[in-house]
């Protein structure tokens, strides 16, 4: 599971008052929740994309601190689904991923990277 930040000044809630309308919009049907440390997040079991099996969203509450998107994304592997004949619908997967991920945090792929990249050298140890 990661969980992703919104630009600074921006609330997931403002970006997405609908979350899990627009998560059915990019993969497909909502089929439940499931809890993940203590966060209620919505559950794709029968993504529209035939690239992934799965895929779990949803709003990752801090009380005190800014919510933040916490999502996971099984994916089949990548020969099994060009060998269905399906290889468009892994540049279709990668777009869905980014797009939703643009829209609910504000950043764009780069400014993720970037992101992520500060906050594991921030969790580094001091020797």
């Amino acid at each position: 599971m990661k969980e992703y930040k919104m630009r600074r000044g921006e609330h997931l809630d403002d970006r997405m008052p609908d979350l899990k309308g627009s998560i059915e919009e990019y993969f497909g049907d909502v089929t439940g929740t499931e809890e993940w440390q203590g966060h209620e997040l919505y559950v794709v079991e029968d993504p529209d994309n035939p690239v992934f099996d799965r895929i779990v969203a949803g709003a990752a509450e801090y009380g005190s601190k800014k919510d933040k998107l916490a999502v996971h994304f099984e994916e089949r592997p990548a020969e099994d689904v060009i060998a269905e004949g399906n290889a468009d619908a892994a540049a279709d997967a990668v777009d869905a991923k980014n797009e939703f991920l643009l829209e609910a945090t504000g950043r764009d792929a780069k400014s993720r990277r970037d992101s992520l990249k500060r906050e594991v050298e921030d969790d580094a140890p001091d020797y």
